[in-house]
């Protein structure tokens, strides 16, 4: 059951914007920093944690031709772009549209696999796990038709995702008692919620799909469109999916927490993984994107991880590492929130290195090309398996 708070129309557009995450992630820091929250930031930690990420962008990108840290990635891996045995059209805009399916379905379907789960791509004779394996299962699972209310086409409407179940996505995923799978049913639930957005909210216009998400983009801004606005229209079409968050009269806010001291912190994480991931297809239809600088980096456990991992923010009390903690504690609240303030201030000190502006170089490249990466690389240097250096219990729809 959702929580219901009282705001105005305009206090809800500020909840529901980068600025809104911004200023309140500045106040989880200041709390931080006056000794008043669960973290210890320790400045000079600084300059190491972005001398780490800057080697492992030039690790990875030597030539700083550094794609928007997307979904897109993950249906790469292994030097093979899966996504392309969906062009099959020579319509920019329908092609938009499936690769939109796509990737919104994708995105729903990826937060968090787990230690243990793996997937077996049988043309490649491969394994993958974590956001590769979800990103290889999910394109398999949508190919396959399953998603659509004909089980022929490939694409994703509203009575083909309320038809999956939790022993479709098991069955596409590999899930076994031996591959385990944390969240299915959560990933499921976003699944069947998104089919009811699809067949009710007008963001999806006519023919009940998610990717009909660029008519109604088009439709409001035309050839250029700003990224801002691509983030207020996942949010506005896909708000009602989330479980058990806060509302405010009939609008789902999303991932917006209530934090006991600072009541209504927004963090909007998935949804701006979201956009950076619609951006791609929207360009390749001949929309101009603007603005992208504006998006924030992004609160899960591998930017969250690099900054424990780097010593850049310490426990206060070295218990809490090994407790289980659930995305609604003040805690994990603050940890994802400080991770949004000190991917900017990293950022910064990454575009003033390499002599890039933020609108060359924005956030969404370096949490590709270093950041998320470096939270990889650092947890497995840590720990066995890689894991998070915090254990979350996670449901399948946060991180």
């Amino acid at each position: 059951m959702s929580k219901q708070v009282t705001l105005s129309n305009n206090e809800i557009n500020y909840i529901l914007s980068p600025q809104a995450i911004r200023d309140s992630s500045k106040k989880v820091f200041d709390m931080t920093v006056a000794g008043d929250g669960y973290f210890i930031f320790n400045a000079d930690k600084m300059q190491p944690t972005v001398n780490y990420v800057l080697d492992v962008i030039r690790k990875n990108y030597p030539d700083l031709k550094i794609p928007f840290h997307s979904r897109w990635g993950h249906f790469r891996v292994g030097n093979n772009d899966r996504s392309k045995q969906f062009e099959t059209t020579t319509d920019k805009l329908e092609l938009a549209r499936i690769k939109l399916d796509l990737v919104i379905t994708s995105v729903l379907l990826d937060a968090g696999a787990g230690a243990t789960w793996k997937y077996f791509e049988e043309s490649s004779g491969k394994h993958f796990n974590r956001s590769e394996g979800l990103g290889v299962a999910s394109l398999y699972m949508f190919k396959s038709g399953i998603m659509s209310s004909d089980k022929k086409s490939w694409k994703a409407d509203s009575a083909g995702l309320l038809e999956v179940t939790a022993a479709d996505l098991e069955k596409h995923f590999q899930v076994t008692a031996e591959n385990p799978l944390v969240g299915v049913q959560g990933r499921v639930q976003l699944l069947n919620n998104l089919g009811r957005a699809c067949g009710r909210n007008p963001v999806f216009k006519k023919g009940n799909r998610p990717g009909n998400i660029i008519d109604h983009l088009i439709e409001k801004h035309g050839n250029k469109i700003p990224a801002t606005a691509v983030l207020r229209a996942v949010l506005d079409g896909l708000g009602e999916i989330w479980p058990g968050r806060i509302s405010a009269g009939d609008v789902n806010l999303g991932d917006v927490w209530q934090h006991s001291k600072l009541n209504l912190v927004p963090i909007h994480k998935l949804s701006q993984w979201m956009t950076y991931s619609l951006l791609e297809p929207i360009m390749e239809a001949g929309y101009e994107v603007d603005g992208v600088e504006g998006l924030t980096g992004l609160a899960e456990y591998r930017n969250g991880g690099l900054l424990i991992d780097s010593g850049l923010l310490t426990m206060k009390d070295q218990a809490n590492m090994a407790k289980a903690w659930t995305p609604d504690s003040d805690l994990i609240i603050e940890w994802r929130s400080l991770t949004v303030y000190l991917l900017d201030q990293i950022g910064a000190e990454i575009q003033k290195s390499l002599n890039k502006s933020p609108q060359d170089f924005p956030l969404a490249k370096i949490l590709e090309g270093g950041t998320w990466w470096a939270g990889r690389f650092i947890a497995q240097e840590k720990r066995a398996g890689g894991n998070p250096p915090l254990n979350i219990q996670s449901d399948g729809t946060v991180f």
